[in-house]
């Protein structure tokens, strides 16, 4: 499973908790690990790599490249 569908699966599963401490400690770990990781990979992007993202992404709606999200919710549920 790619690092993207293992995230949708954790968030689904996240949004199933009803344990106040289980949630507390899940954003204790999610505060501490911002802190120590990803900094260094964040870059803001250029107005030209948003403008192309933004193109693209109209392009795609155009030429029907989309999922419904009740098609991705159902894809989704399919994962577990």
């Amino acid at each position: 499973m790619d690092l993207q569908s293992r995230k949708i699966k954790f968030v689904l599963e996240f949004l199933k908790l009803q344990n106040e401490e289980a949630v507390s400690r899940l954003e204790k770990a999610l505060k501490t690990e911002k802190k120590t990781t990803g900094k260094e990979n964040v870059r803001p992007m250029t107005v030209e790599q948003f403008n192309k993202r933004i193109d693209k992404s109209i392009e795609d709606s155009e030429s029907g490249k989309l999922t419904e999200d009740r098609d991705l919710m159902a894809e989704i549920e399919k994962w577990s």
